[in-house]
C-alpha cells in the first residue's frame, strides 16, 4: 500500500460523470497508467466507479442515491483501490458521497392529537413528534415553527444523536369553557438549498381538571442489550405513579414520538411499562437506541421519560478475506520472497472481536507478511518445483480474537508454470538390438525412448544420431533415426562376416530454451544367417593336377587314409559341419567320419580292389536351410609302398624305437655342429680374403645372392584335426621335399603334404601322416599315432635343416 486519497462526489450525479483525475496524485503519466494495467478494485460487491487507464479519470458508472446506500450513516464513504502492476502498487481511494437536499422533512402523522387538562400549569412542556428527513447534516431538519396562537410557544431541542425535535410550551393557561380545542400547524424546515419543509396539524383537546400528573421513578433509564438477543427479551421496565384516585390514577404507557425503527425493534406493554424485543438487534447496523416513553393517567395527564438502549457487540461476524492481486501462473524459478498475492482481511465487529490474524499451512513453500491497513502479502519462502507439485491450493485461515473465536477459510489457487530444468532421460543407458544379416534396407531395427519431466514445449523431444564412424564410413550411412518416434532403421544390408556389431550414440533433445539433452548407446548385433557354403581346405579342389593319397595293399580295417578339412565363414550352428560319403568306386571299402572328416578303410584292402579309387565327400553345415560343398578324393592302392619301412619299424618295440630316436638325434646334432663350424670358418676366410683384396686395390666382389624364404600362403581359417573344423586363427604350412620315391629320403615321401597345426607348445599342434598312422597300427604299439607322427616330424625337420645349412655353405664357397 502506497498512499491514501480522499475525494468526494455529490449524490444523484448522472452516470459517466468525472469524479476526479488521479494522474497528479499518483504521480504517473497517462501512458504509464495504461502500460501498468491500472484498474480500480472496489471493496463492495457493486462497482460504482471505474478508472479510465488512458486519461486517469475516475468515472461514475451509475447514479448514486446516498440515502439508499448509507441511510443516516455519516459520512458515506465508498472504498476502492487503484492497482498498478509491474511493479505492484496499491493506492487507497476514499470517495465520500455528498448529500443533496433531495428529501423534504416528513412527519409520521399528518395530525397530532394532544389532550391537555385545563389546569395545566404554564411553562409545561409537551414533546412533539420530530419530523424525519432522509438527508443528513444541514440538509436534515434544522428548525421547527409553530403557527401563531395565544397559548403556546415552540422550543426546538437537540437530542443526543444531534437530531432536532420540538416541544410545546404552555404560556397561558387553558380554559376549556372558553376554548375546548386548539388547532396549531407545526412546520419542520431543513437547512438545504433550496430549503424544504414539511407540516403537521396539532389538534389539542382541553380536558377537564385533573390536578395530579403521573410521575416516573426516574427521568432517564440507561440499559445495555447484547446484540442478537432472542426475540421477547425484556429490555427494561419503566414505572410511573399518580397521586389521584380513580380513573385519574390509572396510568397507561406508550411510545412518544419515536422513529419507526424503534417501533420495529421494541414493544411497550401499555399496562406494565415493560419494554421487550420484537426485532433483531445488530450492533454493526445500529449501536444505540433512544426511546421516549409517555405515562398517561385516566384524567389525561402525562409524564415523560427516556430509555437509552446501548447495544453490546458480540463476535457474530467472521473475518472476510478479499484478494486484491495474484500472480497466476507463478514461474517455478521465482526467487525466494517473490510476492505472489496481496489480500486484505476485514471484520465488522469491534474491539477484540474485530482484530484478526491470518495463517496458512507452514509446510507449503509460502509465507504471509503483514503490511499496513490489514493487508497481507503472500511470498515464496523456498524454491518451487513444478515437476513435484504443479499447483498449490492454499487455504488462508483468518481468525478473530473474539470469544468464541470465528474463523473463515479462503482458498487461493496458484498454478506453477514450467521452465526447462529437466533434461530428457532414456529408459536405459544401453539399448541392445538385433538385425539379421542380408536385411532389406529401411528395415526397422528397434526403438529408443526418453522421457522429460517438464511440460509442453520443454517436454517435446527430438532424437538424432551423434556423429561417429564405422570403419571409414560415417555411422549415418548405416542407420537412421526417426526424430519424432526414436525408431532406428537400417540404411543398408549388413554382412555378419564383415561386421558383427554396430555401436550408435543417440541424443534426445528437448525444445526448451535453452534446450537440454541426454545420450544413450545403441548396440546393434548382426545375427548370422547361413549364407556361406562350407569351404574345402584339404584336399585342394582347384589344383590342375590333383594329388592322390597312397594306401598300401596291406592296410587293415580302420586305416587312416586322409582327412577332409573344411571351414565355414558362418558362426554358431551355421558353422557346425558334418561329413558324408556321397560316392565311391568301392562303396564298401571306405568310410568318412561324420564329425571329423577322417577317411578310413572299413575292411582290409584286397588284391581284387581297383588300384584307383575315387571318393566324393559332401560337407554340410547345420544351418537353416543347410549349405553344402563336396570334395573329390583320389586314392591309389600300391604294392610294396610301405614294406621296407614297415619291416624296419616292425623289429623294434617301444623301447627300441625310443633308443633309435635318441641315437639319431645325437647323430644329427653332431652333424649340425660340424657343419656350423665349417660355416663359421668359411665366413672368416671370406672376410679375410675381402680385406686383403681391398688392401691390394682390387675391386670387391659382388655380394652373394640372397634367397628369400619361400612360404606358400594358405587360407587363415582351417579345421581342427579332431573335430573337422579349423579355427580361423591357426596357420597351416606345407613342407615339400624334393626327389621321388626312389631318392635316399624315400621314407619322407608319405609326409607330403604336411600341415602344421599351430604354434609350438600348444596341445594338439602336430603333424599327421598316413604313413605314421599305418606304422603305429601295424606295429601294434599302444601309443597313439599322433605321437609317432611327432617323432617322424622331428627327424624330417632336422634333416631338412642340415641340408639347408649345407646348401648355404656350398653357396659361400662358390662366391668366394
Amino acid at each position: 500500500m502506497c498512499e491514501s486519497f480522499l475525494y468526494s462526489v455529490p449524490e444523484e450525479k448522472k452516470s459517466g460523470s468525472v469524479v476526479v483525475n488521479v494522474l497528479q496524485d499518483l504521480r504517473v503519466e497517462g501512458r504509464e497508467l495504461s502500460a501498468r494495467r491500472a484498474r480500480l478494485a472496489s471493496k463492495s460487491a457493486k462497482q460504482y466507479f471505474r478508472l479510465d487507464p488512458h486519461s486517469g479519470n475516475i468515472l461514475l458508472q451509475e447514479r448514486i442515491d446516498r440515502e439508499a446506500l448509507c441511510g443516516q450513516k455519516d459520512p458515506c464513504v465508498l472504498l476502492s483501490e487503484v492497482v498498478l502492476e509491474d511493479p505492484l502498487q496499491l493506492h487507497r481511494i476514499e470517495i465520500q458521497i455528498e448529500d443533496a437536499n433531495d428529501h423534504p422533512p416528513r412527519f409520521s402523522k399528518e395530525k397530532i392529537f394532544l389532550e391537555i387538562p385545563e389546569q395545566t400549569p404554564i411553562y409545561t412542556q409537551f414533546p412533539l413528534e420530530g419530523a424525519q428527513d432522509a438527508d443528513i447534516r444541514e440538509n436534515a431538519v434544522q428548525n421547527y415553527t409553530l403557527s401563531p396562537n395565544e397559548h403556546f410557544r415552540l422550543e426546538v431541542q437537540t437530542s443526543r444523536d444531534g437530531s432536532k425535535y420540538a416541544e410545546l410550551v404552555l404560556e397561558k393557561p387553558l380554559d376549556r369553557e372558553v376554548n375546548a380545542q386548539v388547532t396549531l400547524v407545526l412546520t419542520a424546515v431543513d437547512g438545504g438549498i433550496p430549503q424544504r419543509s414539511g407540516t403537521a396539524q396539532i389538534l389539542i383537546n382541553v380536558l377537564d381538571a385533573n390536578d395530579n400528573f403521573p410521575q416516573f421513578a426516574q427521568s432517564l433509564y440507561e440499559v445495555k442489550l447484547r446484540e442478537n438477543s432472542p426475540l421477547g427479551t425484556l429490555v427494561a421496565k419503566v414505572e410511573a405513579s399518580d397521586k389521584d384516585f380513580g380513573s385519574y390514577a390509572e396510568i397507561t404507557y406508550s411510545f412518544s414520538q419515536v422513529p419507526e425503527i424503534v417501533l420495529r425493534t421494541f414493544k411497550l406493554n401499555r399496562q406494565t411499562g415493560e419494554i421487550s424485543l420484537i426485532g433483531p438487534v445488530d450492533y454493526e447496523e445500529k449501536s444505540n437506541y433512544e426511546l421516549s416513553i409517555q405515562a398517561t393517567d385516566g384524567g389525561g395527564l402525562s409524564a415523560y421519560c427516556k430509555v437509552l438502549v446501548e447495544v453490546e457487540d458480540e463476535n457474530d461476524n467472521a473475518p472476510e478475506v478479499a484478494v486484491t492481486s495474484i500472480t497466476s501462473p507463478l514461474p517455478e524459478d521465482s526467487p525466494v520472497q517473490t510476492v505472489v498475492a496481496l489480500f486484505s482481511v476485514t471484520d465488522p465487529d469491534s474491539g477484540d472481536n474485530g482484530r484478526t490474524t491470518c495463517t496458512i499451512d507452514p509446510s507449503l513453500p509460502f509465507a504471509l507478511r503483514a503490511t499496513e491497513n490489514s493487508y497481507y502479502q503472500l511470498v515464496t519462502q523456498w524454491p518451487l518445483d513444478r515437476e513435484r507439485i504443479t499447483e498449490y491450493n492454499m487455504t488462508v485461515k483468518a481468525t478473530d480474537r473474539g470469544s468464541p473465536q470465528l474463523t473463515s477459510l479462503t482458498v487461493i489457487s496458484i498454478p506453477i508454470s514450467d521452465i526447462n530444468d529437466n533434461p530428457p532421460v532414456f529408459e536405459r543407458p544401453l539399448y541392445e538390438m538385433q538385425v539379421r544379416e542380408n536385411n532389406i534396407p529401411g528395415l526397422l531395427i528397434g526403438s529408443v525412448h526418453a522421457s522429460d519431466l517438464d511440460a509442453e514445449q520443454n517436454a517435446k523431444l527430438t532424437y538424432a544420431l551423434l556423429p561417429g564412424k564405422v570403419g571409414d564410413s560415417p555411422v549415418s550411412s548405416y542407420v537412421s533415426i526417426n526424430s519424432e518416434t526414436g525408431n532406428l532403421y537400417a540404411l543398408r544390408s549388413f554382412d555378419y562376416e564383415n561386421m558383427r556389431e554396430l555401436r550408435v550414440m543417440v541424443r534426445a533433445l528437448d525444445k526448451g530454451s535453452p534446450p537440454l539433452s541426454s545420450q544413450a548407446t545403441v548396440r546393434v548385433h548382426v545375427v548370422d544367417e547361413n549364407d556361406h557354403a562350407p569351404f574345402i581346405l584339404h584336399p585342394l579342389q582347384n589344383s590342375s593336377s590333383p594329388s592322390s593319397d597312397l594306401v598300401p595293399r596291406g592296410a587293415e580295417a580302420g586305416y587312416l587314409v586322409t582327412k577332409v578339412v573344411a571351414t565355414d565363414h558362418d558362426s554358431g550352428q551355421n558353422s557346425w559341419l558334418s561329413y558324408q560319403l556321397l560316392k565311391a568306386t568301392e562303396p564298401g571299402l571306405f568310410v568318412v567320419g561324420a564329425q571329423n572328416g577322417e577317411v578310413r578303410t572299413t575292411r582290409p584292402v584286397q588284391a581284387r580292389d581297383s588300384s584307383k579309387q575315387t571318393l566324393v565327400v559332401a560337407v554340410r553345415d547345420s544351418g537353416h536351410p543347410p549349405q553344402s560343398a563336396s570334395a573329390t578324393l583320389r586314392i591309389l592302392l600300391v604294392d610294396g609302398f610301405s614294406d621296407p619301412y614297415m619291416k624296419m619299424v616292425d623289429v623294434p618295440r617301444h623301447e627300441e624305437a625310443e633308443e633309435e630316436g635318441r641315437t639319431l638325434t645325437m647323430y644329427l646334432i653332431v652333424c649340425l655342429a660340424a657343419i656350423s663350424s665349417v660355416f663359421l670358418l668359411s665366413i672368416t676366410i671370406f672376410v679375410a680374403v675381402k680385406i686383403q683384396k681391398k688392401g691390394s686395390g682390387e675391386s670387391p666382389l659382388a655380394a652373394p645372392p640372397q634367397f628369400p624364404p619361400a612360404r606358400p600362403e594358405f587360407p587363415e581359417n582351417g579345421s581342427d584335426s579332431q573335430s573337422g573344423f579349423l579355427p580361423r586363427t591357426y596357420h597351416y604350412d606345407v613342407c615339400l621335399t624334393g626327389g621321388s620315391l626312389s631318392s635316399e629320403f624315400r621314407f619322407l615321401r608319405p609326409l607330403i603334404p604336411v600341415f602344421s597345426m599351430g604354434e609350438p607348445n600348444l596341445p594338439g599342434k602336430h603333424v599327421v601322416t598316413p604313413g605314421a598312422q599305418a606304422i603305429s597300427e601295424q606295429t601294434g604299439n599302444k601309443e597313439s599315432w599322433e605321437q609317432v607322427s611327432k617323432w617322424h616330424l622331428i627327424k624330417s625337420c632336422l634333416v631338412q635343416s642340415t641340408l639347408s645349412q649345407a646348401f648355404t655353405v656350398c653357396c659361400v664357397f662358390v662366391v668366394c
